[in-house]
């Protein structure tokens, strides 16, 4: 076409007016951006589908190669992505696809960038948008995060309850020995008390031995026994004789109390 019969005249900051000819074109200026769908497969044979928005723009200097040399920059922009996202993803498991979006949508605006520079457009941004497998896929995913959720807090349940026994055992075994260290104490100042008692009552008193203090702080003992068993409320103690005839006496004893 003779260069007398084109031009382009830059109507506002939203748009290219091309005469040709007379004939006014409109080619839109400002940034637009382009939505594609892009439905794969992962190296792990699983489908998913891809949201890609790219946003481009006319340049300026290159408005004419932007008219004149594509007839459907979207449906080329498009067909960049589908082959750039259809060579990537089958690389790549799909817990790695996720990981990779950044990387993926670099080469997407790489490829972008070299192939439509020549045609007028410049590739502002490309973004991986959307990552969507299947539904089946989705809820497999979720079953087998909530079972390794569900095995760590079995592990960590069973962990508590290990701590809760390894303590209560040593807490036991520590009463234990408190309570023993307090009986051996306890004995001992007995044992020192008699001393000394025994001891006191034999310089007091003469021609007493040994063996009548202790009888004398036995049976002291014994009185003692006896008035806190009667003391108590709803004592069932029954005292038995060591004989055999005592011991029968005391049985017939206790059974007519019970009875009466």
């Amino acid at each position: 076409m003779p260069e007398a019969s084109r031009s382009v005249r830059i109507n506002t900051w939203k748009d290219f007016r091309i005469i040709v000819n007379g004939c006014y074109y409109i080619l839109q200026r400002g940034v637009q951006q382009l939505d594609v769908r892009v439905e794969t497969k992962t190296k792990d044979n699983v489908f998913l589908t891809a949201v890609v928005s790219v946003q481009y723009q006319v340049i300026r200097e290159k408005a004419y190669q932007a008219f004149y040399a594509l007839t459907n920059a979207r449906q080329q922009i498009t067909s960049h992505i589908y082959d750039v996202m259809r060579s990537q993803l089958p690389t790549l498991e799909l817990d790695a696809v996720f990981e990779a979006k950044e990387e993926l949508a670099l080469a997407v605006k790489n490829a972008l960038h070299e192939t439509m520079s020549g045609y007028g457009y410049q590739i502002l941004q490309a973004l991986i948008t959307d990552i969507d497998p299947d539904q089946r896929v989705k809820n497999a995913m979720n079953e087998i995060n909530s079972a390794k959720r569900l095995k760590f807090a079995v592990a960590e349940k069973a962990e508590g309850q290990k701590i809760l026994q390894v303590k209560s055992a040593e807490a036991e075994a520590e009463a234990k020995y408190l309570s023993g260290v307090g009986v051996a104490k306890q004995r001992k100042a007995i044992v020192d008390g008699l001393r000394t008692s025994i001891v006191d009552f034999s310089g007091n008193i003469k021609g007493a031995s040994s063996k009548d203090v202790m009888d004398l702080l036995l049976l002291t003992q014994y009185f003692d026994c006896i008035r806190d068993v009667g003391s108590a409320s709803h004592c069932k103690t029954t005292f038995v004789s060591s004989s055999s005839d005592g011991m029968r006496d005391s049985l017939l004893i206790a059974n007519a109390a019970k009875l009466s």
